[in-house]
């Protein structure tokens, strides 16, 4: 027959948990660690927003970096301005 271990009880100061808790709040929003968007422009791969940007061409540049390094992925720049979705593809050789 196993033996059982003896148990072991902690206790903490229900100051101490709160305190923790708002610490943890203030340092990280509540969610599942979404950032606010706030460029026009919204970089998506695979239709996943990954990132935001002020300009066109700073989002082209960034989804075009990882277009070549993962050819088969759909990178699109997101105007929300607009409503339109800009498809980037890799340039003719």
């Amino acid at each position: 027959m196993a033996v059982r271990q003896r148990t072991k009880t902690i206790t903490v100061s229900s100051e101490t948990v709160s305190s923790d808790i708002e610490e943890s709040r203030e340092q990280h929003p509540v969610g599942q660690g979404k950032r606010p968007e706030i460029g026009q422009f919204r970089l998506q791969v695979d239709r996943q927003t990954k990132a935001s940007y002020l300009t066109h061409e700073a989002a082209a540049k960034a989804g075009l970096a990882i277009k070549q390094a993962h050819p088969i992925v759909l990178v699109a720049v997101y105007d929300v301005g607009e409503g339109e979705n800009t498809v980037i593809e890799l340039p003719a050789n």
